[in-house]
């Protein structure tokens, strides 16, 4: 409903007078009905979409950072990256792949039936294959079937896949991967955990 109220406003913007109708009032309706498609809950209020100063450059320059602009980002991005207390990057690959399927990562708001205390996973298959089994999988990421297998599990393929999981920018400029860590989607733990379902070779992924 809100959605329609939205359109039927948006019409009204360019039908009365020529377009040029109340362009102020116009605006603050628009702000008042996104506003009121939050609920409350972490990461679910409307500061969301306030651009921190790498978003801002990655949208003035259509996500083609100069050269300087790229290494700040990278530089900048790094330093946010935390990791398990524990120092284990490779957790447990059962939970990983509840971490990687379950969860509704960046969506906004909430729908039934979820359960007010349901998973905030990484829901990863809605950009990336995985398991062989799991059919319903989103191609807009690479396809990250035989991960392990490929890259094998050095600890230089375990940091660099924990640092992309947690902060894509960190590792590509602009990337269009969500920053799951950086923005409270997923716990470090949480993290090393996917890390372990996507290199483990006793995981699915890498059968």
């Amino acid at each position: 409903m809100k959605l329609i109220k939205l359109l039927v406003l948006s019409a009204l913007a360019f039908s009365v007078s020529g377009g040029v109708y109340a362009a102020d009032d116009m605006q603050a309706k628009v702000k008042e009905y996104i506003e009121g498609g939050f609920h409350k809950g972490d990461n679910q209020d409307p500061k969301r979409l306030e651009q921190d100063e790498t978003l801002k450059i990655c949208s003035e320059t259509r996500g083609k950072p100069s050269g300087d602009q790229a290494k700040a980002i990278m530089e900048r991005e790094k330093a946010t990256i935390q990791y398990p207390k524990s120092g284990v990057l490779m957790g447990n690959w059962e939970k990983g792949k509840k971490a990687f399927t379950d969860g509704f990562a960046m969506r906004i708001g909430r729908y039934e039936p979820d359960a007010p205390d349901k998973v905030r996973g990484g829901n990863c298959y809605a950009c990336h294959a995985a398991d062989p089994k799991e059919l319903a999988a989103g191609n807009l990421g690479t396809s990250l079937r035989g991960y392990g297998k490929i890259r094998g599990n050095t600890w230089d393929t375990v940091k660099y896949t924990y640092d992309k999981i947690y902060n894509a920018q960190s590792i590509i400029p602009c990337s269009n991967m969500p920053r799951l860590g950086h923005n409270g989607v997923l716990s470090p733990e949480q993290i090393a955990d996917i890390v372990s379902f996507l290199v483990d070779p006793a995981s699915p992924v890498n059968k």
